[in-house]
């Protein structure tokens, strides 16, 4: 095995012969190649960005209210304006270069479940319209959406059986 200082390269583990060297070999490669982040930035970034949209968000809630929008209509047309803001940031490639930056704080919000569906769309449009954007718009958002659904429903099932027994 090369010296532990050294960088392992995908070569020196391809031609390696010796299967336990090899699987070290493959270990301290993959150690080397692995990104390093700093934590304590990561939730600094995450939380200026998760804030400043949710800023955002009050910010229109407020400006929709001011107009003269009830409550539920105000946080309607807020989330509304939101999805199309972070749809079009995707579609300029500006959004992808926020969550890399913001990590979490820009995935968790509305805007990033938005972003998770125009994504593929703008990926895939040069495959066609049936093909493409057909086919692969809710490659990330899919799961989201089946999951979500699938435990409201079994959590409903469950409040439901607990409304029968009298506990709720």
């Amino acid at each position: 095995m090369p010296n532990d200082k050294k960088k392992v390269t995908a070569s020196d583990v391809v031609i390696e012969k010796d299967k336990n060297k090899k699987e070290q070999m493959y270990n301290k490669y993959v150690k080397d190649m692995t990104p390093k982040h700093n934590l304590f930035a990561n939730i600094c970034k995450a939380f200026l960005v998760g804030g400043i949209i949710c800023t955002i968000g009050q910010g229109l809630t407020n400006l929709y209210k001011s107009w003269g929008a009830g409550e539920e209509l105000a946080a309607s047309y807020t989330s509304l304006t939101l999805v199309f803001l972070a749809v079009l940031l995707t579609g300029l490639n500006i959004y992808p270069k926020l969550a890399k930056f913001a990590g979490a704080g820009s995935v968790v919000p509305i805007t990033g479940f938005a972003n998770s569906v125009a994504a593929p769309a703008v990926e895939y449009k040069k495959e066609g319209q049936v093909f493409g954007i057909g086919c692969k718009i809710f490659t990330i958002a899919g799961p989201v959406i089946l999951y979500g659904i699938f435990s409201s429903w079994v959590l409903g099932v469950i409040y439901y059986i607990l409304m029968e027994l009298g506990v709720v």
